[in-house]
């Protein structure tokens, strides 16, 4: 059992929450307390009913999610947002969320995950947002075949390929969840292959355009990594119990 408290700090801590620039949605942190202690985390990409329902039905009195309960910002309590919060709080069941600073993590991140998975080595800081860099760059020597497949293996799902770039690529540049409306940010950073979870119609044509490969792995499948790693980490520090709750949106 660990306390709800010393959980929290260290995530504040480690994940420098306080440092780090996000949409207003994301509301990084502690989102919803239980009365403690903890014993089991469930780790998910998305605090959605369904995913909180089977997380209780895990028997997880903390949930670890990406994309936590105020995407849509303030919202009445009624219908589905009022089951879920009421479906955790009678099931003492807390909900932390972390989106940017989980995404950037060295160690635990989404991209750093992603870039693991692919085999890349070596990476360096990719594509700045607000003085941060989004996302991760590396040098290859690789067909777009193998990009693709290395893409398709490490997430597990089918990908979709723009191939816009050169056959042979010599660098590819990283960000995970919904970048693909910074695809011209990516060609002006010099990659010849951009690999993102999801992005609007026009960043297809758009890569044509820009000479750059362009790899859509999804936007759940290429945030899994993070939530993941922390909540093993957690279980590490503090002896607990974790699990990944997996609720697959197929974007």
């Amino acid at each position: 059992m660990a306390d709800l408290g010393a959980i929290c700090q260290f995530l504040e801590q480690s994940l420098k929450t306080s440092e780090i620039a996000d949409y207003s949605g994301a509301v990084n942190g502690l989102q919803l307390e239980n009365p403690g202690p903890v014993t089991k985390v469930a780790a998910a990409v998305d605090a959605s009913l369904p995913v909180i329902e089977k997380a209780i039905a895990a028997g997880a009195d903390l949930m670890l999610v990406h994309h936590g309960l105020f995407w849509q910002g303030a919202q009445p309590m009624t219908g589905a947002n009022y089951r879920k919060i009421k479906a955790a709080m009678d099931a003492g069941m807390a909900i932390y969320s972390s989106h940017l600073p989980l995404d950037v993590h060295p160690e635990w991140g989404n991209n750093v995950g992603l870039a693991r998975a692919m085999g890349l080595a070596d990476w360096q800081p990719f594509m700045d947002w607000k003085g941060m860099a989004m996302g991760l760059r590396a040098e290859v020597d690789w067909s777009r075949d193998e990009l693709v497949e290395r893409v398709k293996n490490a997430v597990g799902a089918r990908v979709h390929h723009c191939p816009g770039g050169p056959e042979r690529i010599g660098s590819v540049g990283i960000v995970t969840g919904g970048a693909g409306s910074q695809v011209a940010d990516a060609a002006a950073a010099g990659v010849e292959a951009f690999v993102t979870g999801e992005g609007p119609h026009w960043s297809y044509p758009l890569a044509e355009e820009l000479g750059i490969n362009l790899v859509y792995g999804g936007h759940y499948a290429t945030e899994t990594f993070g939530v993941k790693a922390l909540a093993e980490e957690l279980a590490r520090t503090f002896q607990l119990e974790w699990e990944f709750v997996d609720h697959p949106t197929g974007l």
